[in-house]
C-alpha cells in the first residue's frame, strides 16, 4: 500500500530530507559519488545495495555448563535472552537474595542508555532526566558502583563506552564551577567524588582485558591530578564538601552554618578513593612495564602511604576506634566530630585500614551504632543528629538505610573477612544477615524494589518520588552476591581466588557461567550430592569442565589459565536520539498523553509503566496508528530492533506490524527483503528485522496492529549497523560544533578517514532534501594504508531560504570491507548551520 505524506504535518520548517536509494546503482541526487585514488581497485570496496556485516544480537556464552533451568530463575522478565547471553546464573537457598539478585540485573538492564555514535552506552543513576547531570544524564557519584556491578557481564561494551565517557568523552568535559554544580570543580567527573582507577582494575581483573585498562593510564592519572586543590598540604590530606560525597544533610554539615551545601572537611571518602585509586594506578603502570613506569608506580604508592599515614593521624579516633571526619574550617586544632559516620567504615574498602583497627567493626552489630532491622544507619544511634529531619523530605543521610553506603560498607566487611587476618568483632554470620536486610529493603508491595533511601527500623521507603525514584541506580548488590557471599575474588593473573562467605549450615548453592578472564566459570556446592546430582562438596567447572573438588568451603586458589579475548563488534543505533532534540525526529498519528514518540527512540528500554519511556496509542480513536521517524538526512537502514509494550492491560503486544521507508516520491513504500526473527511478536521478546539489501531512506514507518483492536506500544525503537573497528571518521567543524554554511552559496565541507589498519574505502557526503552536493575531486574506491588519514573535500549548498540558526546534519558515509570479507558500513553526523 502507498500513502502520500503530508511533510508540513511531519518535519521540522523542511528541515529533514526526502530521497531513497535502495542502494543498487547510481547514487541519488543530493549524495556525493565514490572516491578514490588513481589506481585503486575498484571492486574492493562493497558496492551499494551488498548487505552489510550482521553482527549477533547477543555475545555468545560459549562452552560452559547448564545445571540451572535459566528461564525458571528469570522468571517473567523481558528480553530474557538478554539475561541468558549476559549474566551469571546463581542459585541459592534464601529467596530474598535470590530474587532481589535477579531483580537488580534488571536495574543495570534499565539502567542502560544509548547516547549514540559518538559515545554510545552509559549507565544512568535515574531513569528519568535530572537537571544536574552531566550530558546525555550521567552522574559520577555512584559511577564506580556501575563499573563494579556490570564487570559481571559477558557484553563488555556496556563498560568500556561507559568508562570512555567519564575519562575521555564528554563526561569529563567543563562543568560549570556553580554552587548547584559543585563550586569546586569545573569538570563533571569531578562534580562528585569518585574512585574510577580502583573500578577499572577491579574491572579488568574480572574480564581479563588489561589492555583496554591500560590503554586508559593518562587518563586516570589526569583524573587522580584533577583532584589536587582540594589537597591541603598541611595535613597531607583531601577535604571534600559531604554534599560532594553525594551525602547532603549529614551528622557532620549539619554542624556547620550550612546543613546542606556546608561541612566541608577531612572525610574518609576522598581520601581512600585517592588512595585506592594511587595503589590502582601503580599497579596499572608495573603490569605496563614502560621505561619510567616503575618509577612513577613507585610515587603512587608513596603518595598512597602518606594518605595512609595522615588518615591514621588526622581521622582515626583511638578512644572511639573508628574512622572520623574533621572539620577544615574554624578547627583550628583539627578535631574530629563525636558522630561516627558509616563513611568510617571506607579504609577497608581499599586495603587502607590497618588490621589492628578491626574493633572499629563491633559498631556494625552494636544497637547503639550502625545495627537496623533495614541497616546499616547512616549515622550511629548515639548522635543527636539521627534521622534529625530525616522524615521532613529528601536527602538526609544521617541515620536513614541508603544503599550507595549499605554497598561500600558489605564490600569493606569481605575484604575484612577474606582478606584481613582473623578477628573478634564480625564473623561471616554478620555479612550473610547485612546482606540479608539489605535484600529485604529491596521490596515494594511485596515485590523487589530499589529507591533512594530506607526507614533503618520499617519497612519503607522514606525517599521514593513517583517517576524519579524508580530502580534507582545508585548502588551494588549483585557485586556483593558474587565477590562476597560466594566469595569469587577476581584476580590480576591466570588464577581465580574462592573464599565463600556463605552461611555455615547451607547445604548448596551454584553460580553459573560465569564470565572470568574470558572463560566460564561454574561453582556448585553440594554438601551431600543429591541435590544437584555432580557429587558431594564444592566443584568448580571451566568451560564445561570439572577442574576442582573439594569436601568443604575452605579458601582455595584455581588456575584457570590465560584470559580469552573475545572482541565484540563495535555497533551503531542511527535512530538514537537521547536529548530528544533535532533529528531523528519521532511523530506518530495519535499519542496517549502520559507518552511521547519521542520516547521510542530515547537510548532506553524500559518495561516499567512509571516512569514513561515509550510511546503507545492507548485511548486513539483511530483504527490504525503509525509511528515515523525523519533521519533528517539518508540514512542506511539493514538492522531494525523494536520492543513492543505489554503492560498486561490495556496496552499488548501487537499481533502483526509493518514497516516502511519514504521514497523519493514522496510515498510509503514496504521494507523489502525482510527477515523477521521472531516471525511474528511475543510479548517480551525483542523483534529483529534483517533486509536482504541496506536500503538508504531520511524516514521510517512502524503500523502494529492488534487482532482485537486494542492499543500497542513501543519501549524501543533502534537502527542497528556495524562499524568498521579499523577506521576513525571526522567531519572538520569550527570550535562552536557546527559546520558554518552560507544559503545559497557553495562552501567547503572537509572530512578526514583514519585507518588504524589497511582497508579499502568507499566515500559519500550525504545532505538533507533541498540541498546540494558535488565532490571536489573524482571519486573512486581507495586503499587507505595503515596510519594513514584521507582528507575528502565536497562542496556543499545549502538552500537560499535555509532559516538561520537551525542546524541540520550532513551524514559522512564510508562502506569498507574487512579482512574476512566483511562489509561495513561506518558513517558520522555532523551538524550544518547558517550563522
Amino acid at each position: 500500500m502507498r500513502m502520500a505524506l503530508d511533510r508540513r504535518r511531519f518535519l521540522h520548517s523542511g528541515a529533514a530530507a526526502l530521497g531513497v536509494a535502495a542502494l543498487s546503482g547510481a547514487a541519488p541526487s543530493g549524495t556525493a559519488a565514490h572516491m578514490s585514488a588513481p589506481g585503486g581497485p575498484p571492486s574492493a570496496a562493497p558496492s551499494a545495495g551488498e548487505r552489510p556485516v550482521v553482527s549477533p544480537l547477543y555475545p555468545e556464552v560459549g562452552p560452559g555448563t547448564a545445571f540451572l533451568d535459566h528461564r525458571s530463575l528469570l522468571g517473567d522478565l523481558p528480553e530474557a535472552e538478554w539475561y541468558e547471553a549476559n549474566i551469571p546464573f546463581v542459585d541459592l537457598p534464601d529467596a530474598a537474595i535470590q530474587d532481589t539478585y535477579y531483580y537488580r540485573w534488571r536495574v543495570i538492564k534499565h539502567a542502560l542508555k544509548y547516547t549514540g555514535p559518538r559515545e554510545g552506552w552509559i549507565f544512568s543513576e535515574f531513569l528519568g532526566p535530572v537537571g544536574y547531570s552531566a550530558p546525555y544524564g550521567g552522574i559520577n557519584a555512584a559511577a564506580a558502583h556501575h563499573i563494579r556491578e556490570a564487570r559481571w557481564l559477558r557484553d563488555h561494551r556496556y563498560l568500556d563506552d561507559y568508562i570512555t565517557y567519564w575519562l575521555r568523552g564528554s563526561g569529563s568535559g567543563p562543568k560549570p564551577a556553580t554552587d548547584f554544580l559543585n563550586k569546586n570543580t569545573t569538570d563533571w567527573a569531578h562534580q562528585y567524588s569518585f574512585w574510577v582507577a580502583d573500578a577499572v582494575v577491579a574491572r579488568a581483573s574480572t574480564d581479563g582485558r588489561w589492555e583496554y585498562a591500560l590503554g586508559l593510564l593518562d587518563a586516570l592519572e589526569r583524573q587522580w591530578m584533577r583532584w589536587a586543590p582540594q589537597f591541603d598540604a598541611e595535613i597531607g590530606l583531601y577535604w571534600q564538601t559531604p554534599v560532594w560525597d553525594a551525602m547532603e544533610y549529614t551528622a557532620s554539615s549539619y554542624q556547620s552554618d550550612d546543613p546542606y551545601h556546608g561541612g566541608e572537611g577531612f572525610r574518609p571518602t576522598l581520601n581512600a578513593y585517592q588512595y585506592g585509586d594511587a595503589k590502582a594506578i601503580a599497579a596499572l603502570l608495573r603490569r605496563r612495564g614502560h621505561r619510567g613506569d616503575e618509577a612513577k608506580a613507585a610515587r603512587y604508592d608513596e603518595r598512597a602511604r602518606a594518605l595512609q599515614v595522615q588518615q591514621e593521624r588526622w581521622l582515626w579516633d583511638e578512644e572511639d576506634q573508628f574512622y572520623k571526619h574533621v572539620m577544615r574550617d574554624g578547627n583550628p586544632g583539627r578535631r574530629r566530630i563525636a558522630d561516627r559516620e558509616l563513611i568510617g567504615f571506607l579504609p577497608w574498602y581499599f586495603h587502607m585500614a590497618p588490621a589492628g583497627n578491626a574493633a572499629a567493626w563491633a559498631q556494625l552489630r552494636d544497637p547503639e551504632g550502625f545495627a537496623a532491622p533495614f541497616g546499616p544507619t547512616t549515622v550511629e544511634r548515639r548522635s543527636p543528629w539521627f534521622m534529625y529531619q530525616a522524615l521532613e523530605g529528601c536527602c538526609r543521610w544521617n541515620g536513614p538505610s541508603w544503599p550507595f553506603a549499605t554497598s561500600q560498607t558489605l564490600t569493606a566487611l569481605a575484604n575484612l573477612l577474606i582478606d584481613y587476618p582473623a578477628q573478634p568483632y564480625v564473623d561471616r554470620t554478620d555479612y550473610y544477615a547485612v546482606l540479608r536486610a539489605y535484600a529485604l529493603t529491596q521490596r515494594k508491595d511485596g515485590k523487589p524494589y530499589v529507591a533512594e533511601a530506607h526507614h533503618p527500623d520499617e519497612d519503607r521507603w522514606i525517599y521514593d518520588s513517583r517517576g524519579h525514584s524508580e530502580d534507582y541506580n545508585h548502588s551494588t548488590f549483585n557485586d556483593l552476591v558474587l565477590s562476597g557471599l560466594l566469595g569469587i575474588r577476581s584476580q590480576p593473573d591466570d588464577t581465580v581466588f574462592l573464599a565463600p562467605l556463605v552461611p555455615r549450615e547451607w547445604d548448596h548453592f551454584a553460580v553459573e557461567n560465569l564470565p572470568y578472564h574470558g572463560h566460564n566459570l561454574s561453582v556448585l556446592f553440594d554438601r551431600s550430592g543429591r541435590h544437584y546430582g555432580h557429587g558431594a562438596g564444592l566443584s568448580v567447572w571451566l568451560n564445561g569442565r570439572r577442574i576442582h573438588r573439594q569436601a568443604g568451603l575452605e579458601p582455595v586458589r584455581l588456575t584457570i589459565g590465560r584470559a580469552r579475548q573475545h572482541s565484540l563488534p563495535r555497533e551503531v543505533d542511527d535512530l538514537a536520539n537521547v536529548e530528544q532534540k533535532g533529528f531523528p525526529l519521532a511523530r506518530a498519528s495519535y499519542t496517549f498523553p502520559l507518552d511521547s514518540p519521542a520516547k521510542a527512540i530515547d537510548g532506553q528500554n524500559l518495561h516499567l509503566d512509571t516512569p514513561s519511556s515509550r510511546w503507545t496509542n492507548y485511548g486513539s480513536p483511530n483504527a490504525v496508528d503509525w509511528l515515523a521517524v525523519d533521519f533528517g538526512v539518508p540514512t542506511p537502514v539493514s538492522d531494525l530492533r523494536i520492543s513492543f509494550y505489554d503492560d498486561g492491560g490495556g496496552v499488548r503486544t501487537p499481533d502483526s506490524y509493518e514497516l516502511h521507508y519514504l521514497g523519493r516520491d514522496g510515498s510509503w513504500h514496504p521494507l523489502p527483503g525482510q527477515h523477521r526473527i521472531p516471525r511474528t511478536p511475543r510479548p517480551g521478546t525483542l523483534n529483529r528485522v534483517l533486509l536482504d539489501r541496506a536500503v538508504t531512506t531520511t524516514a521510517l514507518r512502524l503500523t502494529a496492529t492488534r487482532a482485537s483492536g486494542g492499543a500497542v506500544g513501543v519501549t524501543a525503537w533502534q537502527s542497528w549497523r556495524t562499524e568498521d573497528p579499523r577506521l576513525v571518521l571526522a567531519v572538520k567543524t569550527p570550535s562552536h560544533g557546527f559546520v558554518p554554511v552560507v544559503p545559497g552559496r557553495a562552501v567547503k565541507v572537509t572530512a578526514t578517514i583514519t585507518a588504524t589498519a589497511t582497508a579499502v574505502v568507499s566515500s559519500q557526503l550525504l545532505v538533507p532534501d533541498g540541498w546540494q552536493v558535488l565532490p571536489r575531486r573524482p571519486v573512486r574506491p581507495i586503499t587507505l594504508r595503515a596510519g594513514k588519514t584521507l582528507s575528502v573535500d565536497w562542496w556543499v549548498t545549502a538552500p537560499a531560504d535555509l532559516p538561520r540558526l537551525l542546524p541540520q546534519p550532513l551524514r559522512l558515509l564510508v562502506r569498507s570491507r574487512g579482512e574476512g570479507a566483511e562489509r561495513f558500513v561506518s558513517s558520522i553526523v555532523a551538524l550544518a548551520q547558517a550563522g
